[in-house]
């Protein structure tokens, strides 16, 4: 689809290929979340705190009149240096902070987090960090703050005091093999209780984050004696509150079954969930517990009588039934099975607007992820692809933390073998004039480059979400690899998830670090260009490829859904060609994992640098119906690759078609009479915006640069098209005309929305998003 080159622009974009070979391109269930975890989890919540560090800090201040000095020293009382620390305290009331120095500081309302400065990180063995010690400007009452840290430990020294006992455990609900128990919280000591441990005999069976738990596994008619203990957010284990002994229910008792729940229905949806709701069931004891089943497969168990059922797939049926299990363990028949469609995730009514941003604009294209706000896109989209990080050629995992060029020879099978852009990512500064909110980077900052940028764009446009889209035209070349056996697919998909989702940056200039890419990207978007099929020179690819994608994709909505907080989109770019469909992408099983895919709706024509595409003849390259003057033997239309996907019985709402911000052109082209270059011959790739793209250039830089170029329109097959009769120059490209006609269509079918490849084609004031926006709203 796309070249990935940095420091330019798409190069190569891809093409559908032509037939003939030449390049085209839970209550138990709500009682279990209330919050249990593996006993394995428990022993280690059991174990001793982490122990204290050897730095500790000293607090002097000194009155200046009209403001006042507070400073901090760290020391180090051990006998290794300590490299690294973060000084925590509150404010007393009344002070407020006017500047730092030698440290970075963070103030939340009371609360100051300070990170060392580079010079200072490192505190000798029995040293402090003067003279560089961190100091503050401050104004109101000279008062030492309070709950002062450094690195987590108190900063005079002492031990930290452990939460109390919580309150005597009392039993809200008890079956044959299981226990729900409430108790009074803790009261804290140094630090937050963080949870609450459950112990049988003294043996830990259960934690939970609240003061509530249910105890599972156990046997009918047994003896327990439950206590419970808080832990806070060090680690610090209080003790034991009283106990509570009881006995779990004699199935004998009671051999009558529940009634089955009558009525099950679905009250709401939205794309990644379905909310049921049913009839009680009756029962000569009671009622324990509903379970919900989904398609069979156990989902949630629940003490009411209704539930929300999350991490599903949009625009997807699912089939669900309950049933009733009573004190003694007697279990009801299922229901009558209850049918439900998820939302897509526009909504009804709505159109999904995704747009590219390129990693390499901020060079050559001096485009900007403020451009996308001051162009109005960033209002209009609703999801924006950043392109493109690569794979690890020996690892085969998510690569980060490198600064490698591609190649730049298109026919090089290593082009983009290793290369990637830390620098662009997080580590190059952005000035104040580039900046989202003018404010430039801090060139000591762990997040700085685009990934901050985007920080900075989504905090100002919160409907937002941003994915990291994987390889594209020059690095899918490892996708083969990683994809082929379950252990490779969990490791690659593990490290793409810690990497691009959590956020751990590898450190690189001084920035990235654990956890500083957090909240950067929402998802990831899957640009393998072409599973099953050839791609760019170089690349790995076989039969078994269909299969494996499928199933790294199963692996991405699982480790995704694994995942706390929002669901994480999972996003692909696929093929226009019917023959790269057949091949590589197995249409009746991956959208069960996808969550839209965005349908390649350009390139179907057109010539590159090295003249090896379609040097010879003009055509249209993004046409919406076949052109009935096209003189191929290949049909190539957004038509045809849509209708391909519709015809496997895809969803419609699960599809976006993608539209060019960017023209293809030939040189010396014969105008053809009235035809005004179309179809005509040509000799090679017209010159393109940049010296090494030939045959390309974005919208804004081809209408404001090609020279005496007359734009007609082609009504049938949805085209426009430029011709310039002094040099004989002829561009396919989208205007407002082209998108209003397709954007109709797009309605028509009831397809999801736009993909646009890529932002910085389009004008400064955004004339293409516009149309888009106004076609798609």
């Amino acid at each position: 689809m796309f070249t990935r080159r940095p420091h330019r622009g798409p190069h190569r974009p891809d093409r559908p290929r032509s037939p003939g070979g030449t390049r085209s391109r839970r209550t138990l269930a709500t009682l279990l979340a209330l919050a249990l975890l593996p006993l394995a989890a428990l022993a280690g919540l059991a174990s001793p705190a982490q122990a204290a560090g050897t730095l500790t800090a000293a607090f002097t201040t000194q009155n200046n009149g009209s403001w006042w000095k507070g400073t901090y020293t760290v020391r180090n009382t051990g006998t290794a240096p300590v490299t690294g620390w973060t000084l925590e305290f509150d404010l007393p009331a009344g002070v407020t902070l006017t500047g730092h120095y030698h440290g970075e500081a963070t103030v939340t309302g009371s609360r100051v987090t300070v990170k060392n400065a580079y010079y200072n990180a490192t505190v000798p063995a029995g040293g402090t960090t003067e003279p560089w010690s961190y100091w503050f400007v401050a104004n109101g009452p000279i008062t030492p703050p309070t709950r002062c840290t450094v690195n987590g430990d108190k900063c005079d020294g002492t031990p930290d005091v452990p939460p109390g006992p919580p309150g005597a455990p009392q039993a809200t609900a008890v079956t044959a093999r299981t226990v729900a128990l409430a108790w009074s919280a803790a009261v804290p000591g140094d630090h937050p209780v963080a949870s609450y441990e459950v112990l049988d005999g003294g043996a830990p069976v259960a934690t939970a984050s609240t003061t509530s738990a249910i105890v599972t596994g156990l046997a009918p008619a047994s003896r327990h004696t439950f206590t419970v203990r808080a832990r806070d957010v060090r680690g610090n284990t209080g003790p034991p509150g009283p106990p509570l002994a009881l006995t779990t229910v004699d199935p004998a008792t009671d051999p009558v079954p529940p009634s089955v729940p009558q009525g099950l229905r679905v009250t709401a949806r939205t794309a990644s969930s379905l909310s049921l709701a049913w009839t009680a069931s009756a029962d000569n004891v009671a009622v324990a517990v509903y379970e919900v089943f989904r398609s069979g497969v156990l989902v949630a168990t629940v003490t009411g009588t209704s539930v929300t059922v999350d991490r599903l797939s949009p625009v997807t049926s699912y089939s669900f039934t309950v049933r009733a299990r009573d004190t003694a363990d007697n279990v009801s028949a299922h229901s009558t099975p209850a049918v439900a469609v998820t939302d897509d995730v526009a909504g009804p009514g709505n159109h999904h607007k995704v747009g590219y941003f390129i990693q390499w604009g901020l060079y050559g294209r001096q485009y900007f992820v403020k451009n996308l706000d001051t162009s109005g896109s960033a209002a209009k989209l609703d999801v924006i692809n950043y392109a493109f990080e690569n794979i690890d050629p020996v690892n085969l995992t998510c690569q980060a933390g490198v600064t490698k060029g591609v190649s730049g020879n298109p026919q090089d099978p290593d082009e983009g073998t290793g290369a990637g852009d830390a620098d662009a990512d997080y580590a190059r500064p952005i000035s104040a004039a580039q900046s989202v909110d003018g404010v430039a980077d801090d060139g000591w900052g762990k997040l700085r480059g685009n990934f901050n940028q985007i920080k900075k764009l989504k905090a100002k446009h919160p409907h937002l979400r941003v994915v990291v889209s994987l390889g594209g035209w020059t690095f899918s070349k490892f996708f083969s690899d990683a994809a082929a056996t379950p252990a490779s697919r969990e490791k690659f998909v593990r490290s793409c998830v810690d990497v691009w989702i959590k956020g751990n940056l590898p450190v690189y200039n001084g920035a990235g670090g654990p956890g500083t890419g957090a909240g950067v990207f929402d998802g990831i978007d899957i640009d393998w260009e072409w599973p099953g099929a050839e791609g760019h020179p170089g690349n790995r690819w076989n039969a078994a490829d269909k299969n494996n994608l499928t199933a790294l994709l199963a692996e991405f909505r699982r480790q995704l859904d694994e995942l706390p907080g929002e669901r994480r989109l999972l996003t692909a770019f696929t093929p226009a060609d019917p023959a790269k469909i057949q091949a590589g992408w197995d249409l009746s099983r991956i959208f069960d994992y996808l969550d839209f895919a965005n349908v390649q709706g350009y390139d179907f024509h057109g010539s590159g640098s090295d003249d090896s595409w379609e040097p010879a003849r003009t055509g249209h390259q993004a046409n919406l119906h076949r052109d009935a003057q096209d003189p191929y033997p290949f049909d190539f239309s957004v038509e045809r690759a849509v209708q391909t996907y519709l015809d496997a019985g895809v969803p419609a709402r699960k599809l976006t078609v993608g539209f060019p911000f960017y023209g293809r052109g030939w040189k010396n082209v014969a105008s053809g009479g009235t035809a005004a270059g179309e179809w005509q011959s040509a000799n090679g790739a017209a010159p393109g915006q940049f010296p090494t793209e030939a045959g390309i250039r974005g919208y804004h830089n081809l209408i404001t640069s090609t020279p005496n170029m007359t734009v007609h329109h082609d009504a049938q097959s949805v085209s426009t098209f430029g011709y310039t009769g002094e040099n004989g120059q002829w561009w396919s490209f989208d205007d407002p005309w082209s998108i209003e006609r397709k954007t109709a269509w797009i309605r028509s079918k009831g397809l999801l929305g736009a993909m646009i490849w890529e932002m910085s084609g389009d004008t400064p004031n955004g004339t293409l998003m516009n149309a888009l926006h106004t076609g798609l709203p």
